[in-house]
């Protein structure tokens, strides 16, 4: 792509769908070992199966778990970063369009949540808002912005309380006792309807609550802050200056990453204190996540301009371009397949055949978005999102420089 990229109207930058896609396949293979959070391990395996269901748990957790969420939330805030930057440069104003926008998302995730508890869709829709007061800030102010909150401040707040308070009491971790109650509708009933009803009330609350205690309410809007400056700076816009700052992030990011999970590793071995064990947890394994993640989105774009690696990596661009009806999809074969109202399958499946049942749907989306795609220029829900998103609200208003 040239360096002129951004004119008037910006160009789609293959590398952006292509990683996306990434993401959006990886999402599918770990949901799929997790039998979509419905926990399960058959105990009637066989021995040498169970000891490959753990190596390939570990080797694909290890990979995608906590980073595919991570590009995906980078992506989410250069995608803003790019219609935002349209519209300014059409002299609109798109903050407002965005945040009916969300609202948007929030319906399909609230649609998706029937089929999947785990839906990141809503809280995107929520999160996705603190753009709007940040896009028209000097950069250096947002990667301020965007570095505190990585950082995870009610994380370290509660480590100081622990550290310097005797009487300070962790708050309460409410997540696993929702996950429990899920367990009442995933194992008790064959109805859909039941299911969907825990979904969008046990389920959703155990999702937030989970999200809330791991941090990603501090870690997702940073990324999408991140994103945005990618977007600012062109980093996914090929160039000398962006391919040397791939180089040196992959670099930096290898060399962080290394102690980081050391030290995530080796923490309940090093300290006593199981609160305090707790709270660093989350702040280093959110780190050592984000860090490698920086290493898979460095290569993935320094690899994607080798020309032998090129020719397999576009292949995914389609499943990236579809990205929200592959994810929404995802959720409604998933749950067909491994619930109780479908056909049950988290009974007999470990990882290994959870993995295999991921890839041939892995596959079979990225068939049906490939023909898709042929004769039409968006998937169906990026259809309907889009036209939904330009319903004609009168006159737009005129946008604000920085």
């Amino acid at each position: 792509m040239s360096e002129n990229a951004f004119s008037l109207k910006t160009p789609r930058i293959e590398v952006i769908d292509a990683l996306r896609g990434l993401a959006i396949m990886a999402i599918m293979l770990l949901h799929n070992l997790e039998h979509f959070d419905f926990y399960y391990l058959p105990e009637y395996l066989p021995e040498p199966i169970k000891v490959l269901d753990k190596i390939i748990w570990d080797t694909l957790f290890f990979l995608f778990a906590g980073k595919s969420y991570a590009i995906f939330s980078l992506l989410f805030g250069f995608s803003f970063f790019i219609q935002y930057d349209n519209q300014r440069k059409k002299g609109n104003d798109f903050r407002w369009r965005y945040v009916w926008r969300l609202a948007i998302l929030f319906v399909f995730g609230l649609v998706n949540t029937l089929f999947f508890s785990g839906d990141i869709l809503m809280m995107y829709a929520v999160l996705g808002l603190i753009l709007i007061p940040v896009c028209n800030l000097n950069t250096k102010y947002v990667l301020i912005i965007a570095t505190f909150l990585l950082m995870l401040p009610m994380e370290w707040f509660n480590f100081f309380n622990i550290l310097f308070n005797p009487d300070y009491i962790l708050p309460a971790n409410r997540s696993n006792a929702y996950y429990g109650d899920m367990y009442t509708y995933l194992t008790g009933s064959n109805s859909f309807v039941d299911h969907a009803v825990g979904n969008i009330s046990i389920g959703r609350w155990a999702s937030v609550f989970w999200s809330w205690e791991n941090g990603r309410f501090f870690q997702a809007p940073a990324l999408f802050m991140f994103g945005m400056i990618a977007g600012r700076k062109q980093l996914f816009v090929i160039s000398e200056a962006s391919i040397a700052f791939w180089k040196k992030a992959l670099l930096y990011a290898i060399i962080l990453f290394i102690p980081l999970f050391a030290f995530k590793t080796y923490l309940p071995v090093l300290i006593a204190n199981k609160d305090i064990v707790n709270s660093l947890l989350i702040i280093f394994t959110s780190w050592s996540n984000v860090s490698f993640m920086v290493v898979l989105v460095s290569t993935f774009v320094l690899l994607y301009q080798k020309e032998a690696i090129n020719k397999v990596l576009i292949k995914l661009i389609p499943f990236g371009k579809m990205s929200l009806t592959s994810y929404f999809s995802q959720s409604i074969l998933g749950s067909f397949i491994y619930y109780r109202f479908g056909l049950g399958l988290y009974q007999y499946t470990g990882a290994t055949f959870g993995l295999i049942i991921g890839i041939i749907l892995f596959l079979l989306q990225l068939g049906f978005c490939t023909w898709w795609l042929k004769t039409h220029k968006q998937g169906p829900l990026e259809y309907i999102w889009h036209k939904a998103t330009w319903i004609s609200f009168g006159k737009e208003k005129k946008a604000v420089t920085a």
